[in-house]
């Protein structure tokens, strides 16, 4: 049995790359995918909650660099992606999952605002994708994963700008797996319901909003980031090679209602 699971979901002999995995459900994801086997690199802006995450991992057995970077910053995107295939080689496992969330009404949000939404919640997974989605490729095996949100297809109040960003990430997705998936990369998205995350801070200090969220969903709860942890194993590993081009929701049914 354990021989069986171990083919299926190992990450052993693996090097994922995850975006965002200092906080959050990109932690709950690098941590994961540590578990399973893989060596992580980090990519992050904040430094100590860099180093926290990679002494988590290491505390556990894991392999585990990391890489500060501020992904609104296409040279910086760049130098992060060379600096990512240093500690272990290029990377088999991309994760997308740094995001920022600026939230004024949709009338009030500014240029300059979007502009930095779209950089660091599309652009920086497009060009990181462009860097390792064609080495993947050539190789002829490898895996894609973009956290999305329900904002790629609902929207949520002021929080326009996101949600298109999101939007977009769930089409480069099904792009992504067009051009990769015959050689072997396969290409999902996950899609959270609302998580209690430092992203989500803002509606999080809503006690009567997080309650209202929790009553949404057919579990009775809203996510954390461990609830991300078998989702990203199962896309991550060998156990999902015909699974490629879709947005798999982990909600606890918020979607479905």
């Amino acid at each position: 049995m354990a021989s069986y699971l171990d083919q299926l979901f190992s990450l052993r002999g693996r090097v994922a790359v995850v975006t965002g995995g200092n906080s959050g459900i990109g932690r709950g994801v690098a941590g994961a995918l540590g578990q399973a086997g893989a060596a992580v690199v980090i990519i992050a802006r904040d430094r100590d909650r860099l180093t926290d995450a990679a002494g988590e991992l290491m505390r556990a057995g894991c392999k585990a660099s990391t890489v500060s970077a501020d992904l609104s910053d296409r040279e910086a995107v760049d130098w992060a992606a060379g600096q990512a295939e240093e500690p272990f080689g290029p990377p088999d496992i991309l994760v997308n999952c740094a995001g920022l969330n600026l939230r004024p009404p949709l009338a009030e949000l500014t240029a300059g605002q979007w502009d930095e939404l779209l950089a660091v919640n599309l652009t920086a997974p497009f060009l990181l994708g462009q860097r390792f989605g064609p080495q993947m490729a050539d190789r002829g095996w490898g895996r894609i994963i973009n956290i999305t949100s329900q904002q790629a297809d609902r929207a949520f109040g002021n929080s326009g700008g996101y949600g298109a960003a999101k939007g977009g990430v769930a089409s480069l997705t099904r792009s992504q797996s067009e051009a990769w998936a015959r050689r072997g990369v396969c290409c999902n998205a996950i899609c959270p319901g609302f998580v209690v995350t430092p992203l989500t801070a803002e509606v999080s200090a809503d006690p009567v909003r997080l309650e209202a969220l929790a009553a949404r969903t057919m579990v009775g709860r809203n996510g954390l980031p461990g609830d991300f942890a078998g989702a990203a194993v199962f896309l991550a590993s060998a156990a999902s090679d015909y699974v490629t081009g879709q947005m798999i929701r982990v909600d606890g049914g918020f979607s479905a209602t």
